[in-house]
């Protein structure tokens, strides 16, 4: 027994009419008598009472009728829902940021996603860029947000955002009088910094700006970003940080640009073998968010 079968069935059962069920389904009467027929003889029973004048139910044909109609609700279901998994407007999508990202513009990405795919779950991770990149490349995660630059190939990326790298002070220290400071006053300072395990990328590319400013930076703390600035409005040391941190609002602490402006890719990465809808979808509202806010996510 095929589905065609069934919808035959249920054409001249709910018509009461052959010729009617024949053109409903754009067929000739004579094929669509004996597909009935066959579907009776492989059934072992009758499903329809035949006159000259009407077609009317048996009892079993009646049964067969009801279960039919939600046979095929089910099989339209089931189809209309594998088209919205085909198209990204179901299914689900990890993603993992960076702590300061939960300040500046995660909220914004994720309202307007929820806006244009309520029906996708979204699985929110907070990760070291480390921990992210090492969770892409097992499938383990769909898309990560991290600090360039990016040096595997299996990992594909975009820039959603260029920040300024600022100087982080204590609010009593001398500099903080300054409008801008040079990477090499900062020579002698005591700096506070997150582990280059966490980020080897970022951390080596702050490590070569400084010594292209003569200096290697005299690292007296390690912690994560947001204890990063804890540190340093309690006065343990500097601390170079990307222009995002300035949504954290911690008292104690001043922000200052740094001469010349140095800056630091903030990149979308993702599974360059993943084929997924959702991500697709994903990666369009976030360029379309990152291009309405002007300067990035």
């Amino acid at each position: 027994m095929e589905l065609r079968h069934l919808r035959y069935f249920v054409a001249v059962a709910e018509e009461r009419h052959f010729g009617r069920a024949a053109r409903r389904l754009r067929m000739a009467q004579p094929p669509l008598s004996r597909q009935i027929q066959s579907l009776e003889n492989e059934l072992g029973f009758p499903l329809l009472q035949r006159s000259r004048r009407s077609v009317e139910l048996t009892p079993a044909g009646a049964v067969l009728l009801e279960r039919a109609r939600l046979l095929f609700t089910e099989v339209d279901r089931a189809i209309h829902e594998a088209r919205r998994a085909h198209t990204g407007e179901t299914g689900q999508i990890s993603v993992a940021y960076l702590s300061s990202l939960a300040y500046s513009g995660l909220t914004r990405l994720l309202r307007a996603f929820r806006e244009r795919l309520p029906g996708v779950e979204v699985t929110l991770r907070e990760l070291s860029p480390a921990a992210q990149l090492d969770a892409l490349k097992d499938g383990a995660l769909d898309v990560g947000f991290v600090r360039g630059p990016i040096e595997d190939p299996s990992i594909s990326f975009e820039c959603v955002r260029r920040e300024r790298l600022l100087v982080a002070l204590p609010a009593d220290h001398p500099m903080a009088a300054k409008k801008r400071i040079a990477l090499s006053s900062l020579a002698g300072e005591p700096f506070v910094t997150f582990p280059r395990s966490r980020a080897a990328a970022f951390f080596d590319s702050i490590m070569v700006m400084c010594h292209d400013a003569g200096f290697s930076p005299r690292i007296v703390q390690q912690a994560p970003q947001l204890d990063i600035v804890s540190l340093v409005a309690a006065g343990y040391g500097v601390a170079i940080l990307p222009e995002s941190i300035r949504e954290v609002h911690r008292p104690g602490l001043e922000l200052r640009p740094i001469v010349g402006s140095p800056s630091v890719e903030l990149l979308a990465a993702w599974r360059a073998s993943n084929t997924s809808a959702v991500l697709r979808t994903f990666l369009e509202i976030l360029r379309r968010v990152s291009a309405e806010a002007g300067r990035g996510i």
